[in-house]
């Protein structure tokens, strides 16, 4: 039985679990491994530390299909939509392009279900706080390094976090990459953007009328989000949240700042476009460092092989495009490569 590990629990992981379990030829042992505390990288939601029921999604806030992928990803799409994982966007986004033919679904209970769904139905071994640090082929096999704790020992790896992180993993995995290789990794670039939580004790009214708001020609301000709101959930059911996301310009300028000092910044500018908002109960900042991809790996192949016996294998948005269906573009392809030698 070969022992496959997956390296991030996103979403191009989760789902190349779930295809994994689905399509593999033979019976495999699935592991998944993620430096965080909980699944969802990007797609991860955050529970007020005094009330766990209420939430905000710091990262991806919509899922949006065009039309052709919504032909392509049917039957992922068709999946969430029979679980209630997601529902359609029905609340009112104020500034938000909506191109013709284009779909946008929400999440209800979060944007994490989505990857705690396809973890699920995948059967894998999950870990957290297991942070890789270094790759070294032994014997025909991947012993797997991490920041504490013992080594493991893996028939098949596959990478799924942003390819700056893969560049900085060592051991012999930086020999293996090849010249041509190293190169199209170090071309992939991110954006950067912080993301502000605020919580909110049940009952407490946000008085505006939209459920979230696109800001323009403010400096520090891009998004803002009633996130139960948005979710079709009553403040009266759980406490209200609210999400904020910087733009880009601003959180390229204060990449490297202390938090707090961003943080006050950040609700300083909230309160001058909301003057009348509510003290929050708590609030969480978060640092995107690596958040949606600008440049992918050219001709965005969806997945590179960077050894192939044993298999060594990344993939990832930085492959494809951001959003939902690159990073099914990507687990998919990702299976395909993997396909022949499990």
């Amino acid at each position: 039985m070969s022992r496959v590990l997956i390296v991030g629990a996103g979403l191009t992981g989760s789902v190349c679990a779930y295809l994994l379990r689905l399509e593999a030829a033979r019976s495999l042992q699935l592991v998944v491994w993620d430096k965080a505390k909980g699944a969802g990288g990007r797609m991860a939601t955050t529970r007020s530390p005094s009330n766990p029921s209420v939430t905000v999604d710091l990262g991806f806030q919509f899922i949006t299909a065009s039309p052709d992928y919504a032909v392509k990803h049917q039957r992922f799409y068709d999946e969430l939509l029979k679980h209630h994982i997601c529902l359609p966007l029905n609340a009112l986004v104020e500034g938000m392009i909506v191109k013709e033919g284009n779909h946008s679904y929400v999440t209800p209970c979060g944007v994490s279900a989505v990857v705690k769904h396809y973890l699920k139905q995948s059967g894998a071994e999950i870990f957290y706080e297991h942070h890789v640090t270094e790759i070294n082929l032994r014997d025909a096999k991947w012993e797997v390094c991490r920041k504490s704790g013992s080594s493991e020992w893996f028939d098949v790896v596959v990478l799924t976090m942003p390819t700056p992180q893969i560049l900085e993993l060592q051991g012999d995995i930086g020999k293996l990459i090849k010249k041509s290789q190293k190169q199209q990794l170090e071309a992939v670039t991110y954006s950067s953007r912080y993301a502000l939580g605020l919580f909110y004790e049940s009952g407490t009214q946000i008085d505006v009328s939209w459920a979230a708001k696109y800001i323009p020609n403010n400096s520090c301000i891009c998004y803002i989000s009633i996130d139960n709101k948005k979710r079709n959930i009553e403040s009266s059911v759980v406490g209200p949240s609210i999400v904020v996301h910087t733009g880009v310009q601003f959180g390229t300028q204060y990449l490297e700042s202390d938090k707090k000092e961003v943080q006050k910044m950040i609700l300083h500018q909230l309160e001058m476009l909301l003057p009348n908002l509510p003290h929050p109960a708590s609030i969480k900042c978060h640092k995107w460092r690596y958040s949606q991809v600008t440049q992918a790996v050219t001709d965005c192949p969806g997945q590179m092989t960077l050894h192939s016996k044993p298999l060594l294998v990344c993939g990832g948005d930085g492959f494809t495009h951001s959003g939902f269906d690159g990073c099914i573009d990507s687990a998919i392809t990702i299976v395909k490569a993997l396909d022949t030698d499990l």
